[in-house]
C-alpha cells in the first residue's frame, strides 16, 4: 500500500513539475518565430505567384518591400551575437533591397529577382537552425 502511494506523490509530482515547465517554455519570447513566419508568409505569396504564373507588379511590389521592412527586424528580434550570422542577414536585407528596386514585373524577372534571396535564406537555415 505504501508502494503504490509513493508511486502516486511521485506521478502528481511529475505532472505538476512538467505543468511548470510547459508554461515557462510558452513564455518564451514569440518575436522571432513571428518575424520567420511574417516572412515566410510574404516569401509564400511570391512562390504562389510564381506556381500560378500570374504576377502582378504590384503585388510583387508589395511583397517585396514587406520582406525588406521584416528583415530588418532579424538581428535585434534574435539577439544572436554571432558575426556570421550578422553578416548573414546584412546579406539578406542587400539583396532584398535589390530586389525590391530592380521592381520585377514578369514572372521570370520575379524568379530572377528571389533566387539570391533563397539562397542566403537557405544557407541562414542550414547554419543557425
Amino acid at each position: 500500500m505504501r508502494a503504490a502511494l509513493l508511486i502516486l506523490l511521485g506521478l502528481v509530482i511529475g505532472v505538476i513539475g512538467t505543468s511548470q515547465v510547459m508554461n515557462a517554455l510558452a513564455a518564451r519570447n514569440p518575436m522571432p518565430k513571428a518575424v520567420m513566419h511574417t516572412m515566410g508568409y510574404h516569401m509564400g505569396e511570391l512562390k504562389q505567384e510564381l506556381k500560378t504564373q500570374q504576377c502582378d507588379a504590384a503585388k510583387i511590389q508589395q511583397h517585396l518591400l514587406r520582406l525588406q521592412s521584416t528583415a530588418t527586424d532579424i538581428l535585434p528580434t534574435f539577439g544572436i551575437a554571432d558575426k556570421g550570422f550578422a553578416d548573414d542577414a546584412n546579406q539578406l536585407q542587400t539583396r532584398l533591397q535589390q530586389a525590391a528596386v530592380s521592381a520585377p514585373a514578369t514572372c521570370a524577372a520575379l524568379a530572377a529577382a528571389l533566387k539570391p534571396v533563397g539562397e542566403t535564406c537557405q544557407s541562414c537555415h542550414r547554419q543557425y537552425r
